[in-house]
């Protein structure tokens, strides 16, 4: 066989994947990854607060790829050929043992992300692979002869047989221009998995409450999960799926719109506030808490409900026992902006699916190059899914880099 140079562009979690990928299955290519910035594997360090949610406890592979908003059909079968599963044997053979949260997600026993990238990078040394760091690509021409120019903003140029796109999210047009460059389209850049910015101010008195379980619906969306009061809104798993699967609705709405809270979804509320009104007569509402919900945001609920601190139970009508079981229900709060989940950033947008084959991970556009990550319009809920699309695109497209 004869040994291609095979280059990547983008030296984040796709990009060493498929670079390892690639190198241990073609020993022979000179494989190269291109990273513009000064430091690999950026995004690995600081997800999931530093320790790295590497994928989630998901082995059906169609299962899995209903964690999707976007991506969803396209990614079965290249689940089917390498999903969670798969990937913790990757690292397991490498050294790295995962233990799994109650929720599913799985991380690194050290709690650290430094164990990922270190066995990425040792993996690349020991396959070969080139690294070069300060190495971003002003553009890219595909010669006539088949292979790449590929221009380097330190002026050198660079040549290839085969090149692999993973410069990350397309959080602006520009960031896929190599891609439309080479006949792509870009679907419009918006983002995902933002916690949202609410100014009532009987809300914010509540920062740092987390309740296991609410309903949290928006824009004909609902979702169920953990909820966290923040000092400027809302956040949690519940609101980041939302935030996702909501990404393009509400962003045309300029993130203003109504939001629905049900604090008692697994509860008859109607019955709960009987129960206390059969129970406790003599108490004061505001200080007699339903459903072991806290007790602050139980007593903003009655004052928002409308109800006088001094109501005691004997003494609440039907019209405010209707209003403060509607309060527990449907809790109507106004979205007034959004805010970043931590530093983790996360669009959807990016090359247009039908333009690649998941087969191979191949430009239907362009033969030889091919595309992983996020650079594609595919985007998870919260939970290790954005990983494992980085790993299951990565794989694919590594694996068929390194063919004739």
């Amino acid at each position: 066989m004869s040994s291609p140079r095979i280059i990547v562009v983008g030296g984040g979690a796709a990009g060493f994947f498929a670079a390892i990928t690639c190198a241990e299955a073609r020993p022979g290519a000179e494989v190269v990854i291109l990273e513009k910035g000064r430091e690999f594997l950026a995004k690995v360090r600081i997800s999931g607060g530093g320790r790295c949610n590497v994928t989630h406890a998901c082995f059906d592979a169609r299962e899995f790829a209903t964690r999707y908003p976007r991506g969803e059909r396209e990614l079965i079968g290249p689940l089917e050929r390498f999903g969670a599963g798969a990937t913790v044997e990757w690292f397991k053979n490498r050294g790295v043992q995962f233990y799994t949260q109650p929720d599913g997600c799985l991380f690194p026993v050290s709690n650290s992300s430094q164990t990922i990238i270190d066995c990425f990078c040792d993996a690349a040394k020991a396959a070969g692979v080139i690294l070069r760091a300060n190495c971003g690509v002003d553009c890219v021409t595909r010669r006539a002869d088949a292979g790449f120019d590929l221009k380097l903003a330190t002026g050198e140029t660079l040549s290839c047989d085969r090149l692999l796109l993973t410069t990350g999210g397309c959080r602006t047009a520009d960031a896929g221009q190599l891609a439309v460059s080479l006949g792509h389209t870009l679907e419009p850049p918006v983002p995902s998995l933002f916690t949202f910015n609410i100014e009532s101010p009987w809300l914010r008195q509540l920062a740092g409450i987390v309740l296991e379980s609410v309903e949290a619906t928006a824009e004909g969306l609902r979702e169920r999960g953990t909820l966290l009061v923040t000092h400027t809104g809302l956040s949690g798993p519940v609101i980041l799926r939302l935030s996702a699967w909501g990404a393009r609705a509400l962003h045309g709405l300029g993130y203003r719109f109504p939001l629905y809270i049900n604090w008692l979804p697994d509860r008859n509320a109607a019955a709960e506030i009987q129960s206390c009104r059969d129970q406790y007569g003599a108490r004061l509402v505001v200080n007699t808490p339903v459903a072991a919900l806290p007790a602050r945001l139980w007593e903003q609920l009655v004052l928002t409900a409308g109800m006088l601190p001094e109501t005691r139970w004997s003494r609440v009508s039907r019209a405010e026992q209707h209003r403060l079981v509607q309060q527990l229900v449907r809790t109507e709060l106004q979205v007034t902006g959004k805010s970043t989940n931590k530093e983790e950033f996360v669009t959807c947008g990016g090359v247009r699916l039908s333009e690649v084959d998941f087969k191979t991970m191949m430009s239907r556009r362009c033969p030889g190059l091919h595309f992983a990550g996020e650079l594609l319009d595919i985007d998870g809920i919260t939970g290790g899914f954005n990983f494992q699309a980085a790993w299951t695109t990565g794989w694919i497209a590594g694996q068929a880099l390194a063919l004739d």
